[in-house]
């Protein structure tokens, strides 16, 4: 039997929670369909999914379809949960992108198959609510080929459209011979020559829907039915299945950890090679594995599996391994995180889409327990690392990242219901970053010009191209002092880049060490090792900020603001009313096209205006425009007042009071 790991991804609302349930139905797992509007689908097993009708958290269920054993993977729609989308797309062999007939192509259906395009995973299209009023034929099926992809296969045609009788007729038209020449030249000779079968051109089909060359349209109604019968034969027949290596060394990739009743860690995972078993010991972490050339790399840790579920037939069922091919949920490995490899390290395809732009400050209702808030957002961000807290231990106050509003009010509504915790939070702000501007270097050295730390230490900071990352280099010998001085620096200089000297995150630069010194261990005769006559890891973790903001001064920080591409829809006769609000918010539209009393523009906005943006379109333009925007890259900030960061660390950026608080931390 085949394996196939299904994702199934749309815009929100377009119905793809509701294609699932079918498709359940369809294969015998379930004996009634579940809907979202009345709470009780199968994936969304959240009370806050529930409640509010759309998919918050990836879900997992399998199912069998004669001779392939199906993993389907329902993921979120709403862009502020697209970090979720992010996680499950390394895992799939293919994937169903939706499409609502009535709405048409979306802002996030472009971002998706964008993506899914990009990592070249097969993709067939779902026309869904074929059967609502309003839907469309000829003008969704433009839209796809227009703003998605020209590679497009109708399956079959629609009939009595809008209607509750609304169905689908399989059968590939002219169109199909068409785009399949245009990518085999013996199809070509042979459609040339009028002697193409029907037989070749399905293999040609296959071949190239496998190889993510062409998708496959199909038109349909997850309520009715209709159509679905057709997209489960184009599962089956065209997309690949899993092709792992149950024999090989054991290598997984961990795509989404959750709590357990007791508390405990559980991670999802889709084994890539090998055969994992219960009470083996397995080594996980870091994506890759291995280091950059200077990087002193990170360790990896080691833990044993205490239980394994592997899914099956609409639930998740214990066993004693999980083989190659397939999703388990893995319970033992307590440190483990979203984005391990288990097993034998390998290479991923890192982001697919842009980290959270926007940041706020989460506020405790009167008389909250300000630990168990705390507790609470770390079990969150367990969830969702790109939540990414910053906690003020000064003010008390700890701050989260975010995609939007959404996904603030999700949040709110999770530390209510799971936790008991009533917050608020303050006016959202987006989330800049800071480049260095040029090279610069410092240098302090062991019990020298009112250096307090047992320690030498020099560094040289290089501006680095945008998204290269953090790079630590040596210059010194790495046997010039122990082993674990080198990795105190190195850990701390990547602890400090999360605030330049604005506050804001250093995401992409090359540090590095210049000078390197300490004092051996020493004692007194007939006494233990004197601490204060010895250089241990705090005193290499303390001095690393003072040498590296001032290598930081020296060089050099601009601010840069995230930005948006915006595409916007509108009437003609509304840019009059729209430009001069475009220019009050700081967008540039660079591109205007003109098609009869309909035009668009595209172009850059920044990411706090957006939201602006969106509320004001409606009344610009009687209702009718319709903006797509999405984060796009990073600009320098506007000349004028440069955007500052309150720090939530102890400030290395001024002296006496960095070492005043260090001194008081380590007191208390």
């Amino acid at each position: 039997m085949h394996l196939l790991n299904l994702g199934i991804l749309a815009h929100v609302d377009a119905g793809k929670t509701s294609l699932t349930e079918r498709l359940l139905h369809t294969a015998g797992v379930i004996d009634e369909i579940g809907s979202v509007d009345a709470g009780n689908t199968q994936t969304d097993s959240l009370a806050l999914e529930r409640q509010r009708g759309i998919t918050i958290k990836s879900a997992v269920v399998s199912f069998a379809l004669d001779d392939v054993t199906v993993n389907l993977i329902d993921t979120p729609g709403h862009p502020d949960f697209i970090a979720e989308v992010e996680r499950v797309l390394g895992v799939l062999d293919g994937a169903v992108l939706v499409v609502s007939a009535v709405e048409g192509v979306q802002p996030q259906t472009r971002v998706l198959m964008r993506t899914l395009q990009r990592l070249r995973i097969p993709t067939l299209v779902f026309v869904n609510k074929i059967d609502r009023r309003g839907a469309r034929y000829d003008a969704v099926l433009r839209a796809i080929a227009q703003r998605l992809t020209a590679a497009v296969v109708p399956m079959g045609t629609a009939a009595a459209l809008g209607t509750r009788d609304a169905r689908f007729l399989p059968g590939l038209g002219p169109s199909a011979l068409d785009v399949l020449a245009d990518l085999d030249d013996d199809l070509l000779t042979a459609y040339v020559e009028d002697t193409v079968s029907y037989d070749r051109l399905h293999a040609a089909l296959v071949d190239r829907t496998r190889q993510a060359l062409v998708h496959p349209v199909y038109f349909g109604s997850a309520v009715t039915g209709a159509g679905v019968d057709a997209l489960i034969d184009g599962i089956r027949q065209l997309l690949p299945a899993a092709g792992d290596d149950p024999d090989g060394p054991v290598s997984g990739t961990v795509f989404k950890v959750e709590r357990g009743p007791a508390g405990e860690k559980v991670a999802y995972a889709r084994i890539f090679s090998g055969t994992l078993r219960t009470r083996d010991r397995i080594r996980f972490g870091a994506a890759d594995g291995s280091s950059d050339a200077g990087d002193l790399g990170t360790p990896r840790t080691e833990g044993r599996i205490t239980a394994i579920s592997v899914f099956d037939q609409g639930m998740d069922v214990r066993d004693d391994l999980v083989a190659a091919g397939r999703i388990a949920k893995l319970w033992g490995l307590a440190d483990i995180k979203i984005g391990d490899v288990i097993g034998e390290p390998r290479k991923t395809h890192g982001h697919f889409f842009a980290p959270p732009t926007l940041e706020t400050v989460v506020v405790p209702g009167d008389g909250a327990d300000r630990r168990a808030l705390h507790r609470a957002l770390t079990r969150l961000a367990e969830q969702d690392p790109l939540i990414d807290l910053r906690h003020d231990e000064v003010r008390q106050e700890t701050f989260v990242s975010l995609y939007g509003e959404v996904q603030k009010e999700v949040i709110q509504a999770t530390l209510a219901d799971e936790f008991g915790l009533d917050v608020t939070f303050r006016e959202t702000t987006p989330l800049c970053v800071e480049r260095p501007v040029g090279s610069g270097a410092a240098v302090e050295f062991n019990k020298k010009d009112g250096n307090p730390f047992l320690a030498t230490i020099g560094l040289r900071v290089d501006p680095a191209p945008v998204g290269s990352g953090v790079a630590f280099r040596l210059e010194v010998e790495l046997g010039s002092m122990p082993y674990a001085f080198f990795k105190a620096v190195e850990d701390t200089v990547r602890e400090t880049l999360g605030q330049g000297l604005h506050g804001w995150q250093i995401p992409d630069c090359t540090v590095t060490m210049t000078h390197s010194g300490y004092s051996p261990r020493q004692s007194h005769a007939h006494q233990g090792f004197d601490k204060s006559m010895s250089s241990t890891g705090y005193d290499f973790r303390g001095l690393t900020p003072l040498v590296l903001t001032q290598a930081l001064r020296r060089a050099g920080t601009r601010v840069h603001e995230p930005m948006h591409r915006f595409r916007i829809e509108t009437p003609t006769d509304t840019l009059a009313a729209l430009l001069p609000v475009l220019t009050r918010l700081r967008a540039v539209p660079q591109t205007t096209q003109t098609r009869g009393a309909s035009c668009s523009l595209e172009g850059s906005v920044p990411a706090a205006h957006v939201h602006e943006l969106e509320q004001q379109l409606p009344g610009l333009t009687r209702g009718e425009g319709e903006l797509e925007s999405a984060f796009d890259h990073y600009a320098p900030a506007a000349r004028g007042a440069v955007p500052e960061r309150r720090r939530t660390d102890f400030n290395p950026l001024k002296r006496k009071e960095y070492l005043l608080n260090l001194t008081r931390r380590i007191g208390s």
